[in-house]
Formats: structure tokens, C-alpha cells, sequence
């Protein structure tokens, strides 16, 4: 009687004499599983279950079905009756399907945590297929199978990059009264060895051991990590915590460390699982040569911020000798990434739109804060990345005064990228700000943000926002000779107090070689306060344990490598080295997200096929109107020209279609690449103008056709202000 309750309290049925030992036995193995209260337990509601949770549970349920089948097993070894086999594979059935419902929920909040998941891709393979089919991008080189990493731009591309382009210049260059200089793309050795992309503009490279084809190192950990959290869902608690921590460390690992996670995970060659090298450095430049004897080494450059700060004495003369003030620069930039990927969002050359903004580092305010202090938007803090948190709604002027943000500069420009971003048609919902981790900043960077926008590849890091110091201007005065400084005079001369640290280049040399430079960079970057306590360390002690950042560990100092000294003197002027605030643009990055936040499908009239549409804002679309005769008629035909005419004066572009194709495949056609308005020629007096989105139209005369889009496009008027002015039409004939 008791084992008969126990049965029919359980999820097993009840079955013949044999099989009640192994049911004991597992029940002594595993009591958890066939306690009582196991069986009446709730299921918990689907979207209350944490991962962590689900995990548990699915471990647990996969317990039950390996208890089931060494039952079922059991029973058909001992040949019992046919009914009690029957009874104990239905309930392993059914155990089964429990174990792969819970293993689906569990996929699904991996998978909307990590960002990816089947729709995505199918999206993004939508809009894919769709901007090269309409000539958006195409891969280079294409007849010859194309080269990973390098992309045209088509007209409608090519029209898309120049309108952001033209906007960048008028929302900053214009705004900010910015200073902007083009500078060659070719750059030699001596700058970029100043500005440390020589030696340590690098990613860790492994190879294909047998076929040498490379990789990049972290990628390969990085995606084998996410596998394995997206796919694998009997991983347990403890290998989730590691495989998510090695995700959180996976950009300060070095390469022995990077390394052996890859042999211990047993990473191979994705192509041909043929085992790989070990990970080394692989620096990002092109490297050439300038002028034909070889002896002048050079690089295509791998940003365009060198070309400003090594103009910075003569711009500052430009700008009468005052500070803050801004200069920008539009170009091509190159990097040989290891493996190109995710289409332009990774590539070789790309187009940058940087902006240097110099800056007295004793005063970081902005004239103009206010003008963006109560904009709220997603901004996404370190507190909150360090505790797994999300981004949360913050107003600007909140984040700058309660040091969120670390100047009013700073909090400025993110202002103003939102904005830029925002008109530009990126939805405001799915951009945000991140704040740099300690791990990510250079040791003297003030602070540093980076405007992402998600997309189907996850969250993509479109604008960085850096308050960069002083750094820059320095390392080109000390490998120049020429001081890169500003001026402040005094209205009395001064008598201050100024910190004097000289490295002993030689000491520190023998001391630490290689390192040496390092060091030495850590020394001078040196605040008062922290100049001072070193100093006194220095005198008491004779030695001093010293943390330098850009070698992940501290180093000791003694007294013969380092002078610290405070001078008094009196002074006419100050002399200082600006800091230096950069916003800078990755332009395919913004282009590509645009592309994925403005597409769309609806279904045609008929219903019968879905529609694709680009909802570019009238700023960046690539051709601003069409204009389409209703019908193949002469009169209708010449109307179409003289609107035509109208619309180049005016500077509109616009592409004419005096095809007998129907109407409404003409609409389909240009909403594919996102064409705000639409003329339709259907009489010699009057023409309807048709918005995409809406598809509401209105009638307009033929001689107010340019001046009412020209309205629209330059922002001067929204649609919803035109259709109050003019009267609506109800198209009848037009077939959508």
C-alpha cells in the first residue's frame, strides 16, 4: 500500500514487481527528484524563470529522464509485460517533452540577452539582399570574388553617404563654428610612432597551423563562449558563471592568456578544425613606403586625429591664439583587420568624421550646455554595466553635475551626437551611451563614452566620445621638439608654484627596458597631489611601489629614476598643453544601422506579396522625389519636364519615369529606396504629391510643385504642416 501511494503521487506509473527495486535504488541516488512535494510543485510562470533558474530546472528534468530510461531499459531486459513497457516509454515521452520546453525557454532568454536570434538574421538578410540588389553596396571587386573587407557604395549609397556627410558639416562644422583641414591619407613613421600606433596598434592573430589561414584570437573565444551559453543548455551554473566572466576579462587577456583558454576549450580552425598557433601580435596598419628608394616608411593612416594635432601650433594661430576651440576632418581611414566580418560594419577602409575640440583642462565648461542640459536618453553608466544592470533614461544635465559625465564638454558633444543621430532617422530606443569600464580607458583618458545603436548584430559602437587629456598634444611635442602649447596671459604677473617631474630616461632604461617608455608616460601624467605623496614616499624611504596602468601592474621607483620638485617663480603668462575632447564617427557604421532602422515591409494592394520600404528622413534620402506621369500620354509627358525642370533649379534631386508601367509598381520601385514623395502627373494644371509612409496625398499646382518639396526636404515644414495647407486627394485610379 505504501509503495502503491507513492506511485500514483509521482510522474511514473504504476508498474510490475521487478522494477520497484531500481526505483528505490535511484530513489536513495536522487531523493530531491522523487520527493513529494516534487510532485506538486508549480510550475514557475515562464517570464518570472532567471537563466541561472531554468538551468537548475533542466538539469533537474534531464536527471528525470535519465532515471526513466535506465527504467525502461529495465524493464525490457527482464521482459516485463508489454503494458508496463508501454506505460514507462510514454511517461519517458512525456519527461522529454518537458526537458525540451524549458530547454526552449531557456534558448530564448539566452538568446534575447546576447542580442541574436533566428528573426534577426532573417531580417538582416532582408535588407541585405535588398540594398545590394538596389545597388546600395556591393562587395568590390566583385567580378573577380571580391576581396572580405572592402565594399562600393552604388548611387543610392553614394546619395545617402554624401547627405549624412552634408548634415555632419551643418549640425557641427557650421554649428560650431569648427575649423575643418583635409590631410593626406598616407602618413609617415615618425607620427604614428609618437602616437603609439606603431607599437600598439595591434590585435592577437592565431593561424591555421596546416593551411596558415588567420584569425583573430579573441573572436574565436568569443564566439565559442557565446555558442556555447546561446546553444548549450545542460552547461551548468558554475561553467556559465566562467564562460560569462571570460566574455567580461576577454579584452584584457593577454596573449599567453588568451592562449591557453584556447587550448584549454580546445578552439581549432574554424574551416578545417586543424589546430591553430599560438595568438601573437598583428599590428592594424598598411604599411608602405614613400618615395622610390624605401628608405622613408610610411602608413595609410588608421585615423584622421594625427593630421589635426600635428597641425595644432598653426590652427591655433588661425583661431587668434584663443582657446576652446575646434577642428575637423572627413577622410578615409585604413585598417588591415585580421577577419573582416559583419559586412560594413567591419572593414579595411572606411570613412571617418572626427572632430578635435581644445580645451583649457582647467576650464571643461561649455557656453552652450545649456542648449542640450534637459535632453533625456539611454545612457548606460559603469555602476550599472558592473552590476549587470541596463541602460536607464538620463537627462544630460543630471549625469554632467552629479559627475556621471566628467565635464560639461563632454556632456556637451554627447548631447549633440544624439541629436545628429536621432534626425538622422536612428531610433531613439535602441541608442544608447556606454560608459568606458576602467579596463577600456587609457591611462590618461579623462573619460569616455560611446554612442551604440542595436541592430541584428547586437550593440555597435558608431561614435566614440573621448575626453582624451592632454595626451595627444604632448607625445608629438616630445618626439617633434616643437611645443604644442597655448597661452593664457596675465593681467599682473604671477608668482606660482610649479610641479617639476623630470624622468631619468637612462635609470629607468636599464631598469626597464622595454617598458622603459611606459614608465616614463605614467610619471608625467602624474597629478599634484599624487606627484607630492610620491615624492615624500621617495624621501623617506628611498623607493616607492608605483601602479602603471598600461602595464597591468606596479613597478618600483627608487630615488635616482625620477625628480620631483616644486619651483616658485613668477610668471607674465600661463603656459599649458590643451586637452583635448574627440567625438569621432565611424560614417559606414551609422549608414548601416540607418539602413536597418529605416526598413520595413507592408503587403501590396492585392495582398499577395509584402513590399519592401526604406523610411529614410527627407534629410538623408537619396533622391527626394519622383515624378510620374499617370498615363503614357505627350501632354502628361511634357508636364513631368517642367516639373523636372523646377526641381533642378531648386537643387532637388529627383529621377523622372515616363514608362507605361502602372503606377503603382512605380511607387513600389521608389519606396524600395526610400523615396520620401512621389508627383504624379494627372492633368496639365495640378499634380498630387504622395508621402511614402502614410501614402496620404495631396493636390498642388504644377508651379508650386519645387518650392512645396524643397519645404519639406530642407526640414523647413513637416508633411503633417503642408497637408493642413493643401487639399487632400483621394487617389481612385492609383494601384498599390
Amino acid at each position: 500500500m505504501f509503495l502503491r501511494s507513492i506511485f500514483t503521487s509521482s510522474p511514473f506509473p504504476v508498474y510490475s514487481k521487478p522494477i520497484i527495486t531500481l526505483f528505490l535504488t535511484n530513489r536513495r541516488r536522487f531523493p530531491h527528484l522523487f520527493s513529494p512535494y516534487a510532485t506538486v510543485k508549480p510550475q514557475m510562470d515562464a517570464g518570472d524563470a532567471s537563466e541561472d533558474t531554468l538551468r537548475g530546472i533542466l538539469a533537474e528534468k534531464q536527471a528525470s529522464v535519465d532515471l526513466q530510461a535506465d527504467i525502461v531499459r529495465k524493464l525490457k531486459a527482464e521482459a516485463a509485460a508489454p503494458v508496463d513497457i508501454e506505460a514507462a516509454i510514454e511517461s519517458l515521452k512525456a519527461l522529454k517533452m518537458e526537458v525540451s520546453a524549458v530547454a526552449k525557454h531557456l534558448q530564448a532568454i539566452v538568446s534575447s540577452s546576447a542580442g541574436v536570434s533566428g528573426d534577426r538574421e532573417a531580417f538582416r538578410q532582408v535588407v541585405v539582399n535588398t540594398l545590394e540588389r538596389r545597388l546600395f553596396y556591393i562587395p568590390s571587386f566583385k567580378i573577380y570574388r571580391g576581396v572580405a573587407g572592402l565594399y562600393d557604395y552604388g548611387p543610392p549609397g553614394c546619395a545617402i553617404k554624401s547627405n549624412v556627410l552634408a548634415f555632419w558639416r551643418q549640425h557641427f562644422v557650421l554649428e560650431e563654428n569648427m575649423l575643418e583641414v583635409d590631410c593626406p591619407c598616407v602618413t609617415p613613421e615618425v607620427v604614428l610612432k609618437a602616437s603609439g600606433h606603431v607599437e600598439k596598434f595591434t590585435d592577437l592573430m592565431v593561424k591555421d597551423e596546416k593551411t596558415g589561414s588567420c584569425y583573430r584570437a579573441d573572436h574565436l573565444l568569443k564566439d565559442f563562449c557565446k555558442e556555447k551559453l546561446e546553444k548549450d543548455s545542460t552547461l551548468s551554473s558554475v561553467k556559465v558563471a566562467e564562460l560569462k566572466h571570460v566574455l567580461a576579462v576577454l579584452d584584457d587577456l593577454s596573449a599567453e592568456e588568451l592562449g591557453a583558454k584556447l587550448k584549454e576549450y580546445d578552439i581549432t580552425a574554424p574551416d578545417t578544425k586543424s589546430p591553430l598557433s599560438d595568438p601573437y601580435p598583428f599590428n592594424l596598419m598598411f604599411q608602405t613606403s614613400i618615395g622610390p628608394s624605401g628608405l622613408s616608411p610610411g602608413y595609410m593612416r588608421p585615423e584622421t586625429a594625427q593630421g589635426i594635432f600635428v597641425n595644432f601650433k598653426d590652427l591655433y594661430y588661425y583661431n587668434g591664439n584663443r582657446l576652446p576651440f575646434a577642428a575637423a576632418q572627413i577622410g578615409q581611414a585604413f585598417r588591415n583587420e585580421i577577419s573582416p566580418r559583419q559586412g560594413l560594419l567591419r572593414v579595411r577602409e572606411f570613412t571617418l568624421a572626427e572632430i578635435e575640440h581644445f580645451v583649457d583642462p582647467e576650464d571643461k565648461s561649455h557656453p552652450k550646455f545649456v542648449d542640450v542640459a534637459d535632453i533625456e536618453f539611454l545612457m548606460f553608466p559603469r555602476e550599472l554595466q558592473m552590476t549587470g544592470e541596463s541602460a536607464k533614461p538620463m537627462v544630460i544635465g543630471e549625469a554632467v553635475r552629479k559627475g556621471t559625465v566628467n565635464n560639461e564638454t563632454l556632456g556637451y558633444f554627447i548631447g549633440r551626437v544624439y541629436l545628429f543621430l536621432t534626425r538622422l532617422g536612428i531610433d531613439k530606443e535602441r541608442l544608447r551611451f556606454r560608459q568606458h569600464l576602467p579596463n577600456e580607458m587609457a591611462h590618461y583618458a579623462a573619460d569616455c563614452w560611446d554612442a551604440e545603436i542595436e541592430c541584428s548584430y547586437g550593440w555597435i559602437e558608431c561614435v566614440g566620445i573621448a575626453d582624451r587629456s592632454a595626451y595627444d598634444l604632448r607625445a608629438h611635442t616630445d618626439k617633434s621638439g616643437v611645443p604644442l602649447v597655448a597661452h593664457e596671459k596675465y593681467p599682473e604677473p604671477r608668482e606660482v608654484e610649479k610641479l617639476v617631474i623630470t624622468p631619468s630616461k637612462k635609470e629607468l632604461g636599464l631598469a626597464f627596458k622595454g617598458n622603459q617608455k611606459m614608465v616614463v608616460e605614467a610619471l608625467e601624467a602624474l597629478n599634484h597631489a599624487e606627484a607630492l605623496e610620491i615624492k615624500a614616499a621617495l624621501e623617506s624611504k628611498g623607493e616607492v611601489e608605483f601602479e602603471v596602468c598600461t602595464l597591468g601592474k606596479s613597478v618600483i621607483i627608487k630615488k635616482n629614476m625620477v625628480s620631483i620638485s616644486i619651483e616658485k617663480k613668477k610668471e607674465h603668462q600661463r603656459v599649458f598643453t590643451p586637452s583635448v575632447i574627440e567625438p569621432s564617427f565611424g560614417i559606414g557604421r551609422i549608414i548601416y544601422c540607418l539602413f536597418e532602422h529605416s526598413f520595413y515591409t507592408r503587403p501590396s494592394k492585392s495582398e499577395d506579396e509584402q513590399l519592401n520600404v526604406f523610411r529614410f528622413p527627407p534629410l538623408v534620402a537619396p533622391i527626394k522625389c519622383t515624378v510620374f506621369p499617370l498615363i503614357k500620354s505627350q501632354q502628361f509627358d511634357e508636364v513631368a519636364k517642367v516639373i523636372a525642370r523646377s526641381l533642378r533649379s531648386a537643387g532637388i534631386s529627383h529621377i523622372i519615369d515616363i514608362t507605361g508601367t502602372s503606377i503603382g509598381k512605380r511607387y513600389a520601385r521608389t519606396d524600395e529606396i526610400g523615396v520620401p514623395f512621389a508627383i504624379t502627373v494627372d492633368s496639365t494644371s495640378s499634380v498630387t504629391i504622395r508621402e511614402r509612409d502614410s501614402k496620404e496625398q495631396i493636390r498642388v499646382r504644377i508651379d508650386e510643385v519645387a518650392s512645396v518639396v524643397k519645404e519639406v526636404t530642407d526640414g523647413q515644414s513637416t508633411w503633417a504642416d503642408i497637408m493642413w495647407r493643401f487639399p487632400t486627394h483621394s487617389a481612385s485610379h492609383v494601384d498599390e
